[in-house]
């Protein structure tokens, strides 16, 4: 498969740095199947996001990155995740639903592969999924109160908040076994797991959108504090394989 330029210029970059201490670099997130041949780099879309697995770091190694991160963002990427040898391991039950999604979408670049022998446990993701969960809802009620029932300061809300639902609905959707980098098919698979009916996929259809109507907005709110409501009881009872 065909490494994009940029991404091939990032690890003759990484390994100027850290030399052999370099061990693995991947691409990761929605990029990794799509980025390889593009034949943009990365320029006309999100950045690609990429993860280097080095023996070890000095602050003289970060500071010689630092100067060539306004480079690689100019190339189409992301700055690089850098981390120490059995660190991202050692960090999964901390940030499951993160790595968990670099598990489960990665192309390497170089060197072995870091994850091989790694799986999240789900008990970390059920307990992340309850943490973002209740947090949703919370900030949610809160922001409700303060429209002061505004309707345009609920459009706000509601277009503010798209984008940490959808990737709710994500981190569900992958406690349920749904791996898939598609936010689209998440929504789905979490409206028919939870039999709400439109609720689910109009709000994370919103996650980008700068404005929605008065009108919009008091027609959404409801459903959507429901959808939250049903994610938040549907995680707190998880049990695999039920």
């Amino acid at each position: 498969m065909p490494i994009p330029e940029a991404v091939q210029t990032l690890e003759r970059d990484l390994r100027g740095i850290f030399g052999s201490r370099l061990q693995s670099l991947v691409i990761y997130g929605q990029h990794a199947p799509a980025a390889p041949g593009d034949g943009h780099h990365g320029h006309d879309g999100p950045p690609t996001p990429t993860l280097a697995v080095v023996e070890s770091m000095t602050h003289d190694d970060l500071r010689a990155a630092a100067r060539r991160v306004a480079a690689w963002h100019d190339a189409g990427l992301a700055t690089p995740l850098l981390i120490a040898a059995r660190e991202f391991e050692r960090s999964l039950d901390a940030f499951p639903l993160e790595f968990g999604a670099i598990l489960a979408d990665h192309v390497v670049v170089a060197g072995n592969n870091p994850f091989a022998s790694l799986a999240v446990d789900a008990a970390d993701v059920r307990r992340a999924c309850e943490v973002q969960a209740r947090s949703h809802l919370l900030h949610l009620r809160e922001g409700f109160l303060e429209t002061r029932g505004r309707a345009d300061a609920l459009s706000d809300l509601i277009v503010q908040s798209a984008g940490a639902f959808a990737a709710l609905v994500a981190s569900v959707a992958r406690l349920e076994g749904h791996a898939g980098g598609d936010p689209a098919a998440a929504a789905r698979h979490v409206e028919r797991m939870l039999g709400l009916p439109g609720a689910v996929i109009e709000i994370t259809k919103l996650a980008g959108v700068k404005e929605i109507t008065s009108a919009e907005a008091e027609r959404l709110f409801p459903p959507y504090l429901a959808a939250v409501e049903r994610l938040v009881n549907h995680v707190d009872g998880w049990v695999r394989g039920r």
